[in-house]
């Protein structure tokens, strides 16, 4: 996994970016009024993106259009799956380990049935 990808959407701009991006290409200026900022600090922003490898950019005419690129967010869900796969070993283990008590709980003890499983008071 890149660190350089985890460190550029680090950055609250650069992941609102993404997270706009994510529903299409957009240019620097919708990018820029989407996110209340100005231009030169959208283009900033996305010139980090670009060289984290996270967008690409095409000139379109005097515009330029910035689109996600898949693989870097492949790579963190990757990365993040190796996590998800531990958790889900701790958490099978806590669920057989609480069916046990359960288990345990639900035996009858020596008192209970000496007194046909009844409590005296």
């Amino acid at each position: 996994m890149n660190v350089a990808t985890l460190s550029a959407l680090a950055e609250p701009n650069r992941l609102h970016m993404v997270e706009l991006l994510r529903d299409g290409p957009l240019t620097v200026n919708e990018i820029a009024d989407r996110l209340h900022i100005r231009q030169p600090q959208a283009s900033k922003h996305l010139k980090i993106l670009n060289e984290a490898r996270i967008v690409d950019v095409r000139p379109a005419a005097n515009r330029r259009i910035y689109m996600l690129r898949t693989e870097p967010l492949q790579e963190i869900d990757d990365w993040l799956q190796t996590f998800r796969e531990m958790w889900e070993m701790r958490l099978d283990r806590l669920d057989a380990y609480l069916q046990e008590i359960q288990r345990e709980e639900a035996k009858p003890t020596s008192a209970d049935s000496k007194n046909g499983g009844t409590q005296s008071d």
